[in-house]
């Protein structure tokens, strides 16, 4: 890995301003794994540092996995609760940003993916990816049967667009429970096909994005995902 100044590793991480740098050493709260003295201007490696004697925040490039819980929404601009209250402070600072990978409404939950990779991003949310994403919904009325037909046909034309849905796979679970696949990603999807089918969605859980699934990450927790991990992304939903 490349060296860089410390002043501008620590910035861009969001853990101070490169001129508060200069206090943190003084304080003690950075410090070289091996010892060796610092200044502000000093050049080193990412794992070489310290701060408040744990190891820094992975680098950019950075791809995480949040549980998504009902209630946050996506918009940092929301006067009420987001999704980065669940993250520490400091990541509302990296640079560059961390941004959500498409969104989540308020009152659906699951898996949600943050970035600062703006490549990575573009290449997930792209419409040629196709990338299946996997939903549960809870209904407010029994199923009719038909549902899964008109939803795998590529037909269904929803309120206000021009091109209809690609196929999408339904799994009945339950008469108001169901598992949805989808292969794009339109804007509340989900409770809108099921609107077209005169029914309401009471309940939302994204579970699943690629080959990528929450494995247990409680609701409001997150994980850093290794680059294993991230090429499971790209493996087909199951």
């Amino acid at each position: 890995m490349s060296r860089v100044r410390l002043d501008r590793l620590l910035s861009n991480l969001g853990y101070c301003s490169r001129r508060e740098v200069a206090l943190c050493l003084r304080e003690g709260w950075v410090r070289a794994i091996d010892g060796r003295p610092l200044r502000p201007d000093s050049a080193v490696e990412h794992g070489e540092i310290l701060f408040d004697d744990q190891p820094l925040d992975p680098p950019q490039g950075l791809l995480l996995m949040l549980h998504k819980p009902v209630g946050y929404t996506c918009s940092s601009k929301d006067p009420g609760r987001i999704v980065y209250d669940l993250f520490p402070d400091r990541f509302r600072s990296r640079s560059p940003v961390l941004a959500t990978v498409g969104r989540l409404d308020r009152e659906t939950s699951g898996l949600l993916l943050l970035t600062d990779d703006g490549q990575l991003l573009h290449r997930i949310i792209s419409p040629r990816s196709h990338l299946p994403k996997v939903y549960e919904a809870e209904l407010a009325e029994p199923l009719r049967g038909h549902e899964a037909a008109l939803f795998a046909s590529g037909e269904l034309l929803l309120d206000g667009e021009s091109s209809p849905l690609l196929p999408a796979e339904l799994q009945v679970l339950s008469p108001q429970s169901v598992r949805l696949t989808l292969h794009e990603g339109r804007y509340h999807q989900v409770r809108r096909m099921f609107a077209a089918t005169g029914n309401h969605v009471t309940a939302l859980h994204r579970s699943q994005i690629g080959g990528l699934a929450l494995d247990g990450l409680a609701a409001g927790q997150w994980c850093a995902l290794s680059g294993e991990a991230q090429a499971a992304l790209w493996l087909r939903a199951s």
